[in-house]
């Protein structure tokens, strides 16, 4: 859609909500989750091999999630935390961006 006015032309772009609530904030945070199906070994093999975690931090990670039901596993943009949520729900995980 294009608004003229009487010597300026603006081309407006519509946003999803998405969209825009992603542009609210400037950290974003990667959260997994606790399933039934996963794995203490599979949790702590992905923490591993995808956010380079060591191995310590991974089993910590992994029992966080056991007992509290979730944990914010990484931080930073929107667009980095899709790409490891889309990685992480590859290999099986259950993960959200917040």
């Amino acid at each position: 859609m294009r608004i003229q006015n009487s010597d300026t032309e603006v081309e407006e772009k519509t946003l999803t909500l998405e969209e825009v609530l992603a542009g609210l904030k400037e950290s974003h945070r990667l959260i997994l989750w606790n399933d039934n199906f996963n794995t203490f070994e599979h949790v702590i093999h992905c923490m591993m091999k995808y956010l380079d975690y060591t191995e310590a931090q991974s089993e910590k990670i992994a029992w966080k999630v056991h007992t509290e039901g979730k944990c914010a596993v990484l931080e930073g943009s929107f667009t980095d935390m899709e790409i490891y949520r889309k990685i992480l729900q590859q290999e099986g995980l259950t993960v959200s961006v917040d």
